[in-house]
């Protein structure tokens, strides 16, 4: 088979090469490919910067956002062939440590997880892959142009469970919510708001392109102002950060509205220093008992959860978020940004 593959830590390693068919071991999915997602994690692989290969191995099959059909499967797993199937990222750590032995793995405390096209594990970026029945979230049988938005979808899910755990610490009725950042996180997690019924705004500095149209398609609303001013305005009970942008990071954690909940979910690049008012800052949320939290991975609850809301969304909508589909032949232009990009996805079908 097929299979896009780097060496971490060598930047500009990418291939397209013939790799072992897979050999499902007891429990496991035997899966054909059928796409898989493109974001900066794997840009970051690419480059050098992140990634380890398997034990043993100097090279490493990319790809964690996946989509596949299974072609066989065992008779006690719930699953069958034609079904269509996400798999799950991360596994938990061999210990474990007490968030990985009760299933929240997104959590691990001690870093000793694995993860499939990230960390020690192949990923999903083949045109046939194997997965362990208990990793795998079965997609609804018309999300075949669409499903591959499940992993940041699963992301976004996440984000959201924890907004609503911490939120519960005391009453909690949100309307509002502000999202910074309208690449695939953001939209998504705009996705998941309005689903929830609430007033939806997304911040980005865009003018032009899908992403106006994506948002107003919602029923939510567009702005590309300054964070502050608009923040001044709204008083969003929840901010949820997408861009990893260190000036809007920043500006996000002052502008919800009394005990306002603040998430990041964007991974900022280190080593920008920001001058920061943090007297100032450290007033305004402890006056107005303010949270902040990060939120990054998902577990297998929020695969599920992602799942019932990329089933509940509109096909055209989410189908639009996806903005170019790469052949595998032509895997590295999927990895070279253009301005009017969503999502890129590598098609991993053999034809």
């Amino acid at each position: 088979m097929r299979a896009v593959t780097v060496r971490p830590g060598q930047a500009h390693s990418l291939t397209v090469a013939e790799v072992p068919d897979p050999s499902p071991a007891a429990g496991e999915l035997l899966v054909d490919g059928l796409a898989l997602g493109i974001c900066g994690t794997d840009r970051e692989i690419l480059s050098g910067e992140y990634g380890w290969a398997p034990p043993g191995r100097d090279h490493l099959v990319l790809g964690h956002e996946s989509l596949g059909r299974v072609r066989q499967a065992p008779g006690d797993s719930g699953f069958a062939a034609g079904d269509l199937v996400a798999g799950v990222v991360r596994r938990p750590d061999p210990v474990p440590c007490g968030a990985c032995a009760h299933g929240q793995f997104d959590m691990c405390r001690n870093g000793r997880y694995t993860e499939r096209g990230i960390k020690e594990l192949d990923g999903y970026g083949s045109t046939s892959w194997t997965v362990e029945a208990a990793y795998a979230v079965r997609l609804d049988p018309g999300l075949e142009q669409a499903g591959v938005l499940m992993e940041p979808a699963s992301v976004v899910a996440k984000a959201w469970d924890q907004i609503d755990r911490v939120g519960h610490r005391a009453w909690f009725d949100p309307r509002t919510v502000l999202v910074t950042g309208a690449g695939p996180i953001g939209l998504l997690a705009a996705l998941l708001g309005s689903q929830r019924g609430l007033d939806v705004h997304v911040l980005d500095r865009v003018t032009s392109g899908p992403k106006p149209r994506l948002v107003s398609d919602l029923g939510a609303t567009y702005h590309h102002e300054d964070l502050e001013t608009l923040g001044r305005k709204l008083q969003p009970d929840v901010v949820v950060e997408a861009t990893g942008a260190g000036p809007v990071v920043v500006a996000a954690m002052t502008v919800t509205g009394p005990y306002g909940i603040v998430c990041l979910t964007g991974v900022s690049s280190s080593g920008r220093r920001l001058p920061v008012d943090a007297g100032g800052f450290n007033r305004e949320v402890v006056l107005e008992n303010d949270a902040l939290l990060g939120s990054v991975n998902a577990n297998r609850d929020h695969f599920r959860i992602a799942a019932d809301a990329l089933a509940k969304a509109d096909r055209g909508w989410l189908s639009r978020l996806i903005s170019r589909r790469v052949p595998l032949a032509r895997a590295e232009e999927a990895f070279q940004r253009q301005d009017d990009d969503v999502k890129v996805v590598l098609d991993l079908r053999e034809d």
